[in-house]
């Protein structure tokens, strides 16, 4: 019987690539890639088969994707930060099995899900390539990683998508990281005083909300959390309205849930958003 060996919410900011140069910045995040080095570390001891990624950088419409390409593998620069991410290389193995098991049980529980492992120019997005770059990941790991912007979905069908995850890993005989890469509150700065926000949140409101859900995470209240995250994701302007959020407590076991969160990068404003890792510990 395959298990879900850790699960986590995850930043994904391109500032951690200006933290690594010098000048002014240098080491501005050094928090946010420490944590994401521990994960890893964390991944790795843990004898981690494959790594699946909800990516809220990845937009879709009709329907769910999946990228399992055998081959992942490219060169990125981002089209929305290409000052900050820029001639990236990456070279993965994904994983085919899994990603089609997860496709075909999401689909059987409602939510319609393809799996693409034939698209070699259907590249990995910086949602997905940030994060385990930062974690020191390599080919002994594959990788899988899941659109977690869909446009036209609902929380609801990423709940399905979570538990379709939990459903096939448990039922492949291997060992799985599940990441879920995205902001909190996400209200980027005006664009006239973004570059003002590097160390700041753009709404005072949103601040205080990403706290209060930190507390709640650590507190175990997850139930309590999860009646308010439809509000919070229209209302703080989640990360990809935090389809990545809902997958993660899909997988978990949504309200059934009584885990509390473990910080690892204490919370953290960038560009006007909200940031933070935290793993929560699987049940």
């Amino acid at each position: 019987m395959g298990e879900v060996v850790l699960a986590a919410k995850i930043t994904h900011v391109p500032s951690m690539f200006i933290s690594e140069l010098d000048g002014p910045n240098k080491g501005c995040r050094k928090a946010a890639i420490d944590g994401l080095a521990e994960i890893g570390a964390r991944i790795r001891k843990l004898g981690t088969d494959t790594i699946v990624i909800a990516d809220t950088h990845w937009l879709v419409n009709a329907g769910y994707h999946i990228n399992a390409n055998s081959d992942c593998s490219g060169l990125y620069t981002s089209t929305e930060f290409p000052h900050f991410i820029r001639n990236l290389e990456y070279d993965y193995v994904g994983d085919e099995e899994l990603g089609q098991s997860i496709a075909e049980t999401a689909t059987e529980l409602g939510t319609f899900t393809r799996c693409h492992s034939d698209i070699p120019s259907l590249g990995l997005q910086y949602g997905t390539l940030v994060p385990l770059k930062f974690m020191g990941i390599d080919k002994k790991i594959r990788i899988v990683s899941i659109a977690a912007w869909i446009y036209d979905a609902e929380l609801s069908e990423s709940r399905i998508m979570g538990e379709a995850v939990r459903n096939a890993i448990e039922a492949s005989g291997k060992k799985v990281a599940f990441l879920a890469s995205g902001s909190l509150s996400h209200r980027i700065a005006p664009n006239q005083v973004v570059d003002e926000h590097l160390f700041k949140n753009s709404s005072p409101f949103n601040e205080k909300t990403d706290h209060m859900v930190l507390d709640m995470w650590q507190r175990g209240e997850i139930q309590e959390f999860l009646k308010m995250l439809p509000q919070y994701a229209r209302d703080c302007s989640g990360e990809g309205n935090m389809h990545d959020t809902a997958m993660l407590f899909g997988l978990l076991g949504w309200d059934d849930y009584n885990g509390q969160g473990e910080i690892l990068t204490d919370y953290f404003p960038s560009s006007g958003t909200g940031q933070c890792n935290v793993v929560f510990p699987v049940t």
